[in-house]
Protein backbone atom coordinates (compact mmCIF):
# COMPACT_ATOMS: atom_id res chain seq x y z
CA UNK A 1 0.00 0.00 0.00
CA UNK A 2 2.43 2.41 0.76
CA UNK A 3 4.26 1.49 -2.36
CA UNK A 4 1.25 2.45 -4.42
CA UNK A 5 0.78 5.50 -2.57
CA UNK A 6 4.58 6.67 -3.61
CA UNK A 7 3.69 6.09 -7.09
CA UNK A 8 6.29 3.18 -7.24
CA UNK A 9 5.84 -0.39 -9.14
CA UNK A 10 8.05 -3.67 -7.10
CA UNK A 11 10.89 -2.85 -8.89
CA UNK A 12 11.42 0.78 -8.48
CA UNK A 13 11.11 0.39 -5.03
CA UNK A 14 13.86 -2.50 -5.12
CA UNK A 15 16.22 -0.13 -6.76
CA UNK A 16 15.57 2.55 -4.24
CA UNK A 17 15.66 0.06 -1.20
CA UNK A 18 18.64 -1.72 -2.92
CA UNK A 19 16.69 -5.08 -2.83
CA UNK A 20 16.00 -7.71 -5.47
CA UNK A 21 12.21 -7.38 -7.02
CA UNK A 22 11.70 -10.86 -6.05
CA UNK A 23 11.97 -10.19 -2.60
CA UNK A 24 9.63 -7.16 -2.42
CA UNK A 25 7.23 -9.14 -4.40
CA UNK A 26 7.89 -11.72 -1.79
CA UNK A 27 7.43 -10.03 0.80
CA UNK A 28 4.46 -8.13 -0.62
CA UNK A 29 2.84 -11.84 -1.06
CA UNK A 30 3.53 -12.61 2.34
CA UNK A 31 5.65 -15.52 1.19
CA UNK A 32 8.67 -14.15 3.19
CA UNK A 33 8.61 -12.60 6.61
CA UNK A 34 9.18 -8.88 6.33
CA UNK A 35 13.32 -8.62 7.96
CA UNK A 36 14.02 -5.90 10.05
CA UNK A 37 16.62 -4.83 7.60
CA UNK A 38 14.41 -4.86 4.93
CA UNK A 39 11.47 -2.75 6.41
CA UNK A 40 14.39 -0.29 7.81
CA UNK A 41 15.44 0.25 3.92
CA UNK A 42 12.07 0.38 2.27
CA UNK A 43 10.93 2.92 5.01
CA UNK A 44 13.88 4.89 4.09
CA UNK A 45 13.32 4.20 0.13
CA UNK A 46 9.45 5.71 0.73
CA UNK A 47 10.42 8.83 3.39
CA UNK A 48 8.57 6.97 6.00
CA UNK A 49 8.56 5.55 9.39
CA UNK A 50 8.69 2.19 9.83
CA UNK A 51 6.32 2.14 12.56
CA UNK A 52 4.21 2.75 9.33
CA UNK A 53 5.15 0.07 7.83
CA UNK A 54 4.95 -2.32 10.59
CA UNK A 55 1.07 -0.72 11.81
CA UNK A 56 2.65 -0.10 15.04
CA UNK A 57 1.62 0.46 17.73
CA UNK A 58 -0.54 -2.44 17.97
CA UNK A 59 -3.67 0.30 19.48
CA UNK A 60 -6.05 -2.87 19.50
CA UNK A 61 -4.37 -5.35 21.31
CA UNK A 62 -3.06 -2.74 23.97
CA UNK A 63 -6.88 -1.39 24.06
CA UNK A 64 -7.16 -5.01 24.76
CA UNK A 65 -4.84 -5.76 27.26
CA UNK A 66 -5.63 -2.31 29.30
CA UNK A 67 -3.23 0.32 27.39
CA UNK A 68 -0.16 1.57 29.10
CA UNK A 69 -0.77 3.85 31.92
CA UNK A 70 1.38 6.17 32.39
CA UNK A 71 2.43 6.77 28.52
CA UNK A 72 0.23 9.99 28.76
CA UNK A 73 1.93 11.81 31.14
CA UNK A 74 5.21 10.43 29.46
CA UNK A 75 4.48 12.19 26.83
CA UNK A 76 3.78 15.51 28.57
CA UNK A 77 6.76 15.20 30.27
CA UNK A 78 8.97 14.85 27.25
CA UNK A 79 6.71 17.78 25.75
CA UNK A 80 7.77 20.16 28.96
CA UNK A 81 11.79 19.98 27.25
CA UNK A 82 13.96 21.69 29.68
CA UNK A 83 11.37 22.92 32.15
CA UNK A 84 10.35 19.30 33.55
CA UNK A 85 8.44 20.06 36.35
CA UNK A 86 10.07 18.39 39.18
CA UNK A 87 8.45 17.01 42.88
CA UNK A 88 9.83 16.58 45.45
CA UNK A 89 11.94 13.50 45.69
CA UNK A 90 11.98 11.01 48.33
CA UNK A 91 14.43 9.08 50.57
CA UNK A 92 17.20 7.63 48.27
CA UNK A 93 16.84 4.51 48.81
CA UNK A 94 13.45 4.37 47.76
CA UNK A 95 14.69 5.78 44.36
CA UNK A 96 17.44 3.59 43.85
CA UNK A 97 14.51 0.91 45.04
CA UNK A 98 12.16 2.14 42.08
CA UNK A 99 14.62 2.36 39.35
CA UNK A 100 16.17 -1.10 40.13
CA UNK A 101 12.26 -2.63 40.17
CA UNK A 102 11.42 -0.74 36.82
CA UNK A 103 14.67 -2.57 35.37
CA UNK A 104 13.92 -5.60 36.47
CA UNK A 105 10.12 -5.72 35.32
CA UNK A 106 11.48 -4.45 31.86
CA UNK A 107 13.98 -7.65 31.97
CA UNK A 108 11.08 -10.18 32.80
CA UNK A 109 8.72 -9.01 30.30
CA UNK A 110 6.43 -6.18 32.19
CA UNK A 111 7.72 -3.46 30.10
CA UNK A 112 3.67 -2.56 29.80
CA UNK A 113 3.50 -2.19 33.46
CA UNK A 114 6.59 -0.84 34.28
CA UNK A 115 6.19 2.25 31.95
CA UNK A 116 3.40 3.75 34.69
CA UNK A 117 6.30 3.98 37.05
CA UNK A 118 8.39 6.60 34.79
CA UNK A 119 6.85 9.72 35.01
CA UNK A 120 6.55 10.23 38.83
CA UNK A 121 10.44 8.22 38.78
CA UNK A 122 11.59 10.72 36.26
CA UNK A 123 9.63 13.79 37.87
CA UNK A 124 11.46 12.68 41.42
CA UNK A 125 15.26 12.22 39.90
CA UNK A 126 14.58 15.81 38.45
CA UNK A 127 13.90 16.86 41.87
CA UNK A 128 17.28 15.35 43.07
CA UNK A 129 18.85 17.52 40.63
CA UNK A 130 17.44 20.60 41.52
CA UNK A 131 18.00 20.08 45.33
CA UNK A 132 21.85 19.06 44.54
CA UNK A 133 23.84 20.91 47.33
CA UNK A 134 27.37 19.64 46.05
CA UNK A 135 28.71 18.58 42.79
CA UNK A 136 28.85 14.88 43.47
CA UNK A 137 25.37 14.54 44.60
CA UNK A 138 24.14 16.66 41.16
CA UNK A 139 26.64 14.33 39.39
CA UNK A 140 24.74 11.40 40.92
CA UNK A 141 21.29 12.55 40.53
CA UNK A 142 22.20 13.02 36.70
CA UNK A 143 23.51 9.19 36.40
CA UNK A 144 20.38 7.97 37.80
CA UNK A 145 18.52 10.26 35.24
CA UNK A 146 20.03 9.12 32.24
CA UNK A 147 19.82 5.46 33.64
CA UNK A 148 15.95 6.07 33.83
CA UNK A 149 15.43 7.72 30.41
CA UNK A 150 17.73 4.42 29.33
CA UNK A 151 15.06 2.32 30.76
CA UNK A 152 12.01 4.48 29.56
CA UNK A 153 13.80 5.10 25.80
CA UNK A 154 13.81 0.92 25.68
CA UNK A 155 10.52 0.68 26.82
CA UNK A 156 8.18 2.50 24.84
CA UNK A 157 10.72 1.57 21.50
CA UNK A 158 9.83 -1.35 22.37
CA UNK A 159 5.47 -1.10 21.48
CA UNK A 160 6.56 1.51 18.16
CA UNK A 161 6.87 4.94 19.55
CA UNK A 162 9.61 5.49 18.10
CA UNK A 163 9.57 9.10 18.37
CA UNK A 164 9.65 9.19 22.40
CA UNK A 165 12.23 6.58 21.93
CA UNK A 166 14.67 9.39 20.52
CA UNK A 167 13.50 11.74 22.62
CA UNK A 168 14.60 9.48 25.54
CA UNK A 169 18.02 8.79 23.97
CA UNK A 170 17.93 12.55 23.34
CA UNK A 171 17.65 13.04 27.30
CA UNK A 172 19.70 10.14 28.35
CA UNK A 173 22.87 11.93 26.47
CA UNK A 174 22.31 15.32 27.75
CA UNK A 175 21.95 13.73 31.64
CA UNK A 176 25.23 11.04 30.51
CA UNK A 177 27.23 15.06 30.11
CA UNK A 178 26.16 15.94 33.08
CA UNK A 179 26.85 13.18 35.32
CA UNK A 180 30.75 13.09 35.17
CA UNK A 181 30.63 9.11 33.99
CA UNK A 182 32.92 8.26 30.90
CA UNK A 183 31.43 4.91 31.14
CA UNK A 184 27.70 6.14 31.17
CA UNK A 185 28.26 8.28 27.85
CA UNK A 186 30.01 4.78 26.38
CA UNK A 187 26.82 3.17 27.13
CA UNK A 188 24.58 6.29 26.10
CA UNK A 189 26.42 6.11 22.46
CA UNK A 190 25.31 1.93 22.53
CA UNK A 191 21.64 3.23 22.82
CA UNK A 192 21.83 5.76 20.27
CA UNK A 193 23.26 3.28 17.61
CA UNK A 194 20.38 0.40 18.89
CA UNK A 195 17.88 3.04 17.68
CA UNK A 196 19.68 3.69 14.15
CA UNK A 197 19.28 -0.28 13.53
CA UNK A 198 15.81 0.93 12.60
CA UNK A 199 16.64 3.94 10.16
CA UNK A 200 19.03 1.78 8.41
CA UNK A 201 21.76 3.85 9.74
CA UNK A 202 24.43 1.72 9.60
CA UNK A 203 27.44 3.43 9.00
CA UNK A 204 26.47 6.15 11.99
CA UNK A 205 25.56 3.02 13.81
CA UNK A 206 29.01 1.49 13.41
CA UNK A 207 30.90 4.96 14.37
CA UNK A 208 28.79 5.17 17.56
CA UNK A 209 30.29 1.59 18.64
CA UNK A 210 33.78 2.91 17.80
CA UNK A 211 32.78 5.92 20.02
CA UNK A 212 31.51 3.86 22.70
CA UNK A 213 34.88 1.58 22.72
CA UNK A 214 37.16 4.42 22.66
CA UNK A 215 35.43 5.90 25.43
CA UNK A 216 35.97 2.52 27.45
CA UNK A 217 39.68 1.96 26.13
CA UNK A 218 41.98 2.11 28.81
CA UNK A 219 39.56 1.28 31.69
CA UNK A 220 39.86 -1.14 34.05
CA UNK A 221 38.72 -4.65 33.58
CA UNK A 222 35.84 -4.76 36.25
CA UNK A 223 32.76 -6.18 35.62
CA UNK A 224 30.65 -2.80 34.04
CA UNK A 225 33.46 -2.26 31.95
CA UNK A 226 34.30 -5.56 30.59
CA UNK A 227 29.97 -6.06 30.23
CA UNK A 228 30.07 -2.23 28.37
CA UNK A 229 32.65 -3.57 26.15
CA UNK A 230 31.39 -6.68 25.26
CA UNK A 231 27.37 -4.91 24.52
CA UNK A 232 29.57 -2.52 22.33
CA UNK A 233 30.94 -5.17 20.09
CA UNK A 234 26.95 -7.15 20.24
CA UNK A 235 25.79 -4.41 18.71
CA UNK A 236 28.44 -3.21 16.16
CA UNK A 237 27.87 -7.14 15.38
CA UNK A 238 24.42 -6.77 14.05
CA UNK A 239 25.11 -3.58 12.30
CA UNK A 240 27.93 -4.75 10.96
CA UNK A 241 25.91 -8.27 9.55
CA UNK A 242 22.71 -5.44 8.47
CA UNK A 243 25.63 -3.37 6.69
CA UNK A 244 27.08 -6.76 4.69
CA UNK A 245 29.69 -6.49 6.20
CA UNK A 246 30.24 -10.63 7.39
CA UNK A 247 33.68 -10.49 8.54
CA UNK A 248 33.36 -7.49 10.87
CA UNK A 249 30.43 -8.69 12.39
CA UNK A 250 31.99 -11.96 13.09
CA UNK A 251 34.84 -10.21 14.38
CA UNK A 252 32.72 -8.38 16.96
CA UNK A 253 31.01 -11.73 17.83
CA UNK A 254 34.72 -13.23 18.22
CA UNK A 255 35.26 -10.49 20.58
CA UNK A 256 32.35 -9.98 22.76
CA UNK A 257 32.91 -13.80 23.33
CA UNK A 258 36.03 -13.19 24.78
CA UNK A 259 34.68 -10.97 27.18
CA UNK A 260 32.13 -12.69 28.35
CA UNK A 261 34.39 -16.04 29.00
CA UNK A 262 35.94 -13.41 31.51
CA UNK A 263 32.32 -12.61 33.14
CA UNK A 264 30.85 -15.93 32.97
CA UNK A 265 27.55 -15.52 33.65
CA UNK A 266 24.94 -12.58 32.67
CA UNK A 267 25.88 -9.08 34.18
CA UNK A 268 23.47 -6.24 34.64
CA UNK A 269 26.24 -3.62 34.69
CA UNK A 270 24.43 -0.65 32.96
CA UNK A 271 21.39 -2.76 31.67
CA UNK A 272 23.51 -4.67 29.05
CA UNK A 273 22.06 -7.91 30.25
CA UNK A 274 25.38 -9.53 28.19
CA UNK A 275 27.20 -12.23 29.06
CA UNK A 276 28.02 -15.94 27.54
CA UNK A 277 24.35 -16.73 26.99
CA UNK A 278 23.62 -13.52 24.98
CA UNK A 279 26.77 -13.35 23.07
CA UNK A 280 25.49 -17.03 21.23
CA UNK A 281 22.09 -15.31 20.67
CA UNK A 282 23.68 -12.85 18.87
CA UNK A 283 25.71 -15.54 17.07
CA UNK A 284 22.92 -16.89 15.87
CA UNK A 285 21.33 -13.68 15.03
CA UNK A 286 24.23 -12.80 12.79
CA UNK A 287 24.13 -15.75 10.74
CA UNK A 288 19.83 -14.60 9.90
CA UNK A 289 21.29 -11.41 9.53
CA UNK A 290 23.96 -12.27 6.95
CA UNK A 291 21.83 -14.57 4.93
CA UNK A 292 22.36 -17.64 6.24
CA UNK A 293 19.01 -18.64 7.82
CA UNK A 294 19.87 -22.54 7.75
CA UNK A 295 22.51 -22.02 9.30
CA UNK A 296 20.97 -19.41 12.18
CA UNK A 297 17.45 -22.41 12.88
CA UNK A 298 19.88 -24.84 13.23
CA UNK A 299 22.74 -23.27 15.48
CA UNK A 300 19.89 -21.26 16.93
CA UNK A 301 17.52 -24.33 18.07
CA UNK A 302 20.25 -26.61 19.48
CA UNK A 303 21.51 -23.70 21.90
CA UNK A 304 21.45 -24.46 25.15
CA UNK A 305 20.52 -21.28 27.08
CA UNK A 306 21.93 -20.30 30.21
CA UNK A 307 19.64 -19.92 32.82
CA UNK A 308 20.57 -16.37 34.24
CA UNK A 309 19.87 -14.97 30.41
CA UNK A 310 16.25 -12.45 30.79
CA UNK A 311 13.63 -14.29 29.45
CA UNK A 312 12.78 -10.81 27.21
CA UNK A 313 16.35 -11.99 25.85
CA UNK A 314 15.30 -15.66 25.31
CA UNK A 315 12.30 -14.53 23.56
CA UNK A 316 13.99 -12.76 21.19
CA UNK A 317 16.24 -15.59 20.33
CA UNK A 318 13.70 -17.64 19.42
CA UNK A 319 11.14 -14.82 17.26
CA UNK A 320 14.78 -15.09 15.35
CA UNK A 321 15.06 -19.02 15.38
CA UNK A 322 11.36 -18.56 13.79
CA UNK A 323 12.19 -16.28 11.05
CA UNK A 324 15.09 -18.79 10.06
CA UNK A 325 13.05 -21.63 9.72
CA UNK A 326 10.55 -20.03 7.64
CA UNK A 327 13.08 -18.63 5.09
CA UNK A 328 14.05 -22.39 5.56
CA UNK A 329 10.73 -23.64 4.71
CA UNK A 330 10.15 -25.10 7.51
CA UNK A 331 7.10 -23.52 8.80
CA UNK A 332 6.03 -26.22 11.32
CA UNK A 333 9.34 -25.64 13.24
CA UNK A 334 8.85 -21.79 12.69
CA UNK A 335 5.60 -22.18 14.90
CA UNK A 336 7.34 -24.14 17.25
CA UNK A 337 9.57 -21.71 17.70
CA UNK A 338 7.10 -18.87 18.19
CA UNK A 339 5.27 -21.01 20.73
CA UNK A 340 8.62 -20.97 22.91
CA UNK A 341 9.30 -17.64 22.46
CA UNK A 342 5.06 -16.76 23.89
CA UNK A 343 5.98 -18.72 26.29
CA UNK A 344 9.32 -17.20 28.07
CA UNK A 345 7.84 -13.62 27.18
CA UNK A 346 4.22 -13.34 26.11
CA UNK A 347 4.11 -9.71 26.56
CA UNK A 348 6.91 -9.12 24.30
CA UNK A 349 5.85 -11.72 21.35
CA UNK A 350 1.96 -10.25 21.17
CA UNK A 351 3.31 -6.85 20.43
CA UNK A 352 6.41 -7.88 18.49
CA UNK A 353 6.43 -6.29 14.91
CA UNK A 354 9.00 -9.44 13.67
CA UNK A 355 6.86 -11.95 15.39
CA UNK A 356 3.29 -10.57 13.42
CA UNK A 357 5.99 -10.54 10.19
CA UNK A 358 6.65 -14.33 10.70
CA UNK A 359 3.14 -15.59 11.99
CA UNK A 360 1.56 -14.12 8.55
CA UNK A 361 3.90 -15.85 6.86
CA UNK A 362 2.91 -19.15 8.40
CA UNK A 363 -0.19 -18.66 8.08
CA UNK A 364 -0.41 -18.25 4.11
CA UNK A 365 1.80 -21.24 4.00
CA UNK A 366 0.25 -23.74 6.42
CA UNK A 367 -3.82 -22.07 5.59
CA UNK A 368 -4.97 -25.43 5.12
CA UNK A 369 -2.46 -27.52 6.98
CA UNK A 370 -3.08 -26.95 10.97
CA UNK A 371 -5.34 -25.10 12.86
CA UNK A 372 -2.13 -24.34 15.15
CA UNK A 373 -1.49 -20.76 13.03
CA UNK A 374 -4.82 -20.14 13.26
CA UNK A 375 -4.85 -20.10 16.78
CA UNK A 376 -1.57 -18.19 17.19
CA UNK A 377 -2.65 -15.32 14.56
CA UNK A 378 -5.73 -15.16 16.53
CA UNK A 379 -3.61 -14.15 19.79
CA UNK A 380 -2.06 -12.04 17.48
CA UNK A 381 -4.93 -10.23 16.28
CA UNK A 382 -3.77 -10.84 13.33
CA UNK A 383 -6.42 -10.91 10.23
CA UNK A 384 -4.52 -13.59 7.31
Amino acid sequence: MARKVAGLNQHALAQRASYSTSMVRAVEQGREPASPAFVAAVARALNIETEQLYGQPYRDLLDDDGGIPGLAELRTLFAEGAYIRAVEPGPIDEILGELELVRKMRRSDKARQAIEHMPVLLRQICGMVENATSDKDREEAFRLLAQAFANTGQMVSRFGWMTLGTQAVDRMEVAAEKAGDPDLLAHAAQQRSLLLLSYAAYDTGETLVGRSLDLLDGRPDIEPVLALRGSAHLRGAILSARNNNTDSAREHIAEARSIGAKIGHTSSAYDTSFGPGNVEIHAVAVSLEIGDPGRAARDGSALQIPADVHSTRVGHHWQDVARAWVLSGEHSKALQALNKARRVAPQQTRYHPQVHETARAIALAERRKSDSIANFTTWLGLKV
